[in-house]
């Protein structure tokens, strides 16, 4: 089930700003459950239980990849990056060009070797490449459809290692939107105490923008980002894929509020959620509520962050929405 759903949500084509197709798909998934709306930036809003608000969880639906910024004489396309995306994973690389018509293969070639005669390796700046669409010249090239403002992805490719291991693009943060359609389908039918906001947000990889228009009109006493956990290295101590869920206790844009860290520990001990705990880099969602709200990010750990190849422990992820759905009954 959560293979399968993983598999569908992170085929979806969605960068910071391009959310549609990727919120048409959650909202068929909430229907048969849940009343949903759409607020004016595009978050797709979810609210269980009556009276006071107590708290609201977020994941993102966006994910980093490439705006179209013109086409040349020659038919190739320059662009520029949305998110964070290492200049080193561009070079040599299939992509998915999504157009207003459907969608274009694209590469960003590599020099080849036997052409290097100066031996020199060197990462080349994103601003120096190219999308190759097979196109000969700019006309040949719009007729395909392509304009600019159009956009692209890594071409993604799924794998389920070991049985137990998820491997794909954008798993940051199509896992967090897992999670959250589990846990409403999991809470609705309960009686809450105070009710709670599900919210899938736009725009987190360009500065959390969805996340700030929920704060400007929300003042929940709890808020939770569902984000991943940048794992494994130097700064991110014991934590390890299949340890279980995280709390992502200290990252760039935060120190989270330790208050709740313990609260959702014991809740997790309480239930016999296994939980980690650790320190990360990057910013979630949760931070923009920070001084009118209690804030906290809950993660799995995701490892090779923002490449083609993000993984993660699926019994992480399961460990994730039990705690999600025990946190909105007892906290």
């Amino acid at each position: 089930m959560l293979i399968e759903e993983l598999r569908e949500i992170t085929q979806i084509p969605g960068i910071s700003g391009y959310e549609e197709k990727v919120r048409e798909k959650i909202a068929e998934w909430i229907e048969p459950y849940a009343d949903y709306t759409v607020d004016t930036i595009g978050n797709l809003i979810v609210e269980l239980g009556e009276g006071e608000l107590k708290g609201i969880f977020m994941a993102h639906m966006d994910e980093i990849g490439l705006l179209i910024t013109g086409v040349r004489p020659d038919g190739k396309l320059t662009f520029r990056k949305i998110g964070g995306i290492d200049d080193r994973l561009l070079y040599g690389r299939h992509f998915d060009v999504i157009t207003e018509n459907g969608k274009l293969d694209g590469v960003i070639g590599a020099l080849p070797v036997h052409l290097n005669l100066e031996r020199k390796f060197d990462t080349v700046p994103w601003s120096k490449l190219v999308i190759d669409i097979g196109a000969e010249n700019r006309e040949e090239a719009e007729a395909l459809g392509v304009k600019v403002l159009d956009y692209a992805v890594f071409k993604k490719h799924f794998a389920v290692l070991n049985n137990r291991y998820i491997s794909t693009r954008s798993l940051d943060d199509r896992f967090g939107v897992v999670a959250l359609v589990e846990a409403i389908k999991d809470l609705v039918d309960h009686d809450l105490d105070g009710r709670y906001i599900f919210a899938f947000t736009v725009q987190e990889e360009i500065g959390l923008k969805g996340a700030k228009f929920l704060a400007e009109h929300y003042t929940p006493k709890y808020a939770f980002a569902i984000d991943s956990f940048a794992c494994c290295g130097d700064i991110t101590g014991d934590v390890r894929l299949g340890g279980g869920a995280m709390i992502r206790a200290v990252d760039n844009s935060a120190i989270y509020t330790r208050k709740l860290a313990r609260r959702v520990a014991e809740i997790a001990s309480r239930n016999g959620i296994p939980l980690q705990i650790g320190v990360t880099g990057g910013g979630t969602d949760a931070s923009v509520f920070q001084g009118r709200s209690e804030v906290l990010a809950l993660s799995v750990p995701i490892r090779y962050l923002h490449s083609e190849v993000e993984m993660l422990h699926l019994a992480d992820l399961e460990a994730l929405i039990k705690l999600i759905e025990a946190i909105a009954f007892e906290l």
